[in-house]
């Protein structure tokens, strides 16, 4: 049910200030959704101990929220430190969950602290007990000190 599947989204072809021909884009109502497992939508499990996915449970709302983003039409790809031989555990789980995906990415860096850097847009939402709609905040970042300041 819940195996990754192909978005039927088109990205928009996108031109750099030169104008020559840049990545793709996905369109702007459409967000790619980036989303860990562990300590996320369930219980932290760690690499070390990964037959307790066969007893953790999906947070509350996790399943609703992120499936209706699927329904959106958002793209929704799960992230998480395991390691490539915990992907079959780990897609069973989603599967019996009955987790609605397009993709699965395994081995992310562990220890947090995360900082992500890249040349497109990134927002982040700090997973904090329960999935609710999200509401704008305003909040302090990091960004690279321009070469002209």
């Amino acid at each position: 049910m819940g195996r990754p599947n192909e978005s039927n989204v088109k990205l928009e072809a996108v031109k750099d200030e030169a104008g020559l021909e840049a990545s793709p884009q996905l369109p702007s109502e459409i967000k790619n959704y980036m989303i860990d497992i562990d300590g996320t939508i369930t219980d932290d499990v760690p690499n070390e101990e990964p037959e307790r996915m066969a007893t953790c449970e999906p947070f509350p709302d996790a399943l609703e929220t992120l499936n209706q983003w699927h329904a959106e039409g958002h793209l929704i790809t799960f992230f998480t430190s395991r390691t490539e031989e915990h992907r079959a555990v780990t897609e069973a789980w989603l599967d019996k969950h009955g987790f609605l995906y397009h993709g699965l990415l395994m081995g992310k860096p562990r220890g947090g602290n995360y900082h992500w850097i890249d040349n497109h847009i990134v927002r982040a939402t700090r997973y904090q007990g329960t999935f609710s709609n999200l509401v704008k905040a305003k909040a302090e970042i990091e960004v690279f000190q321009s070469s002209k300041d």
